[in-house]
């Protein structure tokens, strides 16, 4: 039940303690997929595990613009500060947690995202009178985890099965040529590169010509099944200590 298609009557008599919150980004990924990649794939497996789910759950309006700074050479890369994303998703939690939708799973679409919303979920489920937890959609994924990139088969491919009219299909072999086999210059342990601008000539990082809607198709489902796994998990979860 998606809160943005629905009428507040209706809401009103939703009985669920369980709400999705798609968070994404809106940033370049490479000259053959849109600036709201991350927004459409954390959507997508946002609206699939809330179909595919036995019981009730809404689906908050997804927050498309993340921390993204290091695609700003870039044109129309969007970013906040990661301060300013933890404040604002705060918000949006406690405003759910107003309407009894308590228990909030953050389904994040953006590698960006995840450092700052391990640390807001954190301080939600101390402080604040709800409790929620980070899902990031490409971890959940099986072996095709190691695959991810940037702009590359993973996210192309969920996209072509999903959203098929974003993709160019056409500038997909330049998109491989010109990108990056890996993410970031490093020394050791150590990435020696902060902007995405430094390692990759058009922002993509691996292959988008190994994926495919076939592979959109089995990703969306593996996603959305670990995610359904998660709001079980969720529904019930008491959160430890809080603040009197």
């Amino acid at each position: 039940m998606h809160i943005t298609t629905e009428t507040w009557t209706d809401l009103n008599d939703v009985e669920t303690n369980l709400a999705l919150l798609p968070v994404g980004s809106t940033e370049q990924h490479g000259p053959h997929a849109p600036l709201g990649t991350d927004t459409l794939n954390a959507e997508e497996v946002a609206e699939r595990a809330a179909e595919e789910y036995d019981g009730e759950v809404v689906v908050a309006p997804a927050v498309p613009v993340g921390v993204a700074e290091e695609h700003r050479a870039f044109t129309g890369t969007l970013w906040t500060s990661e301060s300013t994303f933890r404040a604002y998703l705060r918000d949006v939690v406690e405003s759910l947690a107003h309407h009894g939708w308590d228990h909030v799973v953050l389904v994040n679409g953006h590698g960006g995202n995840i450092a700052a919303l391990r640390e807001v979920a954190g301080r939600i489920s101390r402080h604040d009178e709800a409790y929620a937890v980070p899902f990031t959609w490409f971890d959940e994924v099986g072996e095709h985890s190691s695959d991810m990139g940037h702009g590359g088969p993973l996210e192309t491919s969920l996209l072509q099965y999903a959203n098929p009219e974003t993709v160019h299909e056409d500038r997909l072999e330049t998109a491989a040529e010109e990108g990056s086999e890996r993410w970031g210059n490093w020394q050791g342990r150590v990435n020696l590169a902060f902007d995405s601008a430094e390692f990759t000539e058009n922002g993509v990082v691996g292959n988008p010509l190994e994926g495919s809607a076939k592979l959109g198709e089995n990703l969306l489902t593996a996603a959305a099944d670990a995610l359904t796994d998660l709001l079980d998990a969720v529904e019930e979860r008491k959160p430890g200590p809080r603040d009197d």
